[in-house]
């Protein structure tokens, strides 16, 4: 069954919500559909004024509700209860989703909005299982450390998967007896505001959750800054990363938790199976037309494999398929504006002048929206564009290496360590090497993140800091103290 639909049917509610409550705003930030260049909203942008009242209305709904001091278990039902309403307003979310996003309507119940729920039921499930732990002192005392929420944290949401990023951060903050003030990314912001109405419906306190809509300048550096701030939380580019760090530093240090951009490698050995490393680099650098953080677009190949890999790719590759995100069965993804598809061009034809061969795409499409080729550049000099640069789209670009030393030296030479894949039938030499890559997650003999929420992310290098997912998030958005008591 498909979930198609024309894309001026679905109601769009361009508000923020704070204190469980639609807050308007003068709407003066266009949201541009990426599968056909059409403005679909405008948005209002929360200032600082309006930043302020959110977190105020947050600690409100702490004090109010007694949520960070409630039984955990308490806590873990009424998010068990937002989790089934995610996936009992399935349907929904995924318009609300599929309009303005990338992400194709008929992939996001059983993709994305799935992993939403098994998000926020995992970490529901952490609120009565972590606690504080009692240390060997001397016999007449008696040593604790003992840990408590936060208050409230200040989270900010990329735009590649609106949903998923969003349990990303309000599951963890929740479960661990917080409350969140969330900006979603200006262009894809509908689908998270709905998920806070949600989480009010399932008995979630009113105001625990609130989502203050606007661009990075204004409103992100608003949040950031706040003082009522206790943590942030923010998933997005090293460079964006970089000035909230500076704001911090600027307007006071807090905890902070910084999943950033990636340039990650994927080396394949001669023993690889071969037709399961392209199906998997492929796959690694189609999906979303590239627009990952995680996204594998650095081949690096034995020698003697080269020919076969590229080969495989290619055809694999060949075919892209242009299609709306709201079309019956649709497996096509645009660029997410205007903007950046100039962008992957320019880094492409900065490639191309710099040497790179082009051994297939190179270009944007000739299509309604914003759409870009599937592009293999082919190039042994480290400092060319591709091989430097996030690209964020659907471009991989092709090193070879004749041993293993080679390999890792090629592997590591990035300022980014956010992920790296590892192809080989070599049992010891994947051993060796998941040690070696500089990386805060290897795969290996396959690419991309499963669904074991137990995995914590999290970058090393430029990549980022702390993690996201696993039982760090759910720790790292509580805050430990020690005890000490004589007998």
């Amino acid at each position: 069954m498909t979930l198609a639909f024309a894309p001026d049917s679905i109601p769009l509610d361009p508000r923020h919500v704070i204190g469980g409550q639609r807050v308007a705003g003068v709407e003066r930030l266009a949201v541009v559909r990426p599968s056909d260049g059409v403005t679909a909203a405008n948005l209002p942008v929360a200032d600082a004024s309006l930043v302020d009242e959110a977190v105020r209305a947050a600690h409100a709904a702490l004090d109010r509700s007694g949520w960070g001091r409630a039984m955990p278990r308490d806590r873990t039902r009424a998010m068990h209860r937002w989790a089934d309403l995610v996936e009992a307003h399935a349907a929904e979310l995924a318009r609300l989703e599929a309009v303005v996003s990338t992400r194709p309507v008929d992939e996001l119940p059983g993709g994305d909005i799935a992993i939403t729920a098994e998000q926020i039921r995992f970490f529901a499930e952490l609120a009565d299982k972590e606690g504080g732990t009692v240390v060997p002192t001397r016999d007449a005392s008696l040593g604790m450390i003992v840990d408590s929420p936060i208050g409230v944290i200040g989270a900010i949401t990329p735009w590649n998967f609106p949903l998923s990023m969003a349990a990303w951060k309000m599951g963890p903050a929740l479960a661990a007896g917080n409350a969140i003030v969330l900006k979603p990314s200006e262009m894809t912001p509908f689908s998270t505001l709905r998920l806070a109405e949600l989480a009010v419906e399932a008995g979630i306190p009113a105001g625990l959750v609130n989502i203050v809509l606007g661009d990075g300048p204004t409103t992100g550096a608003a949040l950031v800054a706040h003082p009522g701030i206790g943590k942030v939380s923010f998933t997005g580019s090293t460079l964006a990363g970089s000035a909230i760090a500076a704001n911090l530093a600027a307007t006071g240090l807090k905890p902070m938790t910084l999943e950033l951009g990636g340039k990650s490698p994927q080396v394949v050995f001669a023993d690889a199976d071969a037709d399961l490393a392209a199906r998997s680099i492929a796959r690694s650098i189609l999906f979303n037309a590239g627009q990952a953080c995680v996204a594998g677009s650095r081949v690096i190949v034995a020698r003697k494999a080269a020919d076969e890999l590229r080969e495989r790719l290619t055809v694999l590759m060949r075919q892209p398929r242009v299609a709306p995100t709201w079309g019956e069965g649709s497996a096509g993804y645009p660029i997410i504006s205007g903007k950046q598809l100039a962008r992957i061009d320019g880094l492409v034809q900065a490639a191309r002048k710099a040497g790179a061969e082009v051994l297939l795409g190179g270009g944007p499409m000739q299509a309604e929206g914003f759409f870009y080729t599937p592009t293999i550049l082919a190039t042994d000099d480290p400092d060319n564009p591709a091989i430097r640069e996030e690209i964020f789209g659907p471009v991989l670009t092709l090193q070879t290496f004749e041993d293993e030393e080679e390999a890792i030296g090629i592997a590591n030479a990035s300022q980014y360590g956010l992920c790296a894949g590892l192809y080989t039938r070599d049992l010891s030499r994947a051993l060796r090497l998941t040690q070696r890559l500089e990386a805060g997650t290897v795969w290996v003999n396959r690419y991309g993140r499963s669904r074991d929420h137990i995995l914590p992310t999290g970058g090393w290098k430029q990549s980022g800091l702390g993690h996201d997912l696993g039982r760090e998030a759910y720790r790292a958005c509580r805050r430990t103290k020690s005890v000490l008591i004589d007998l």
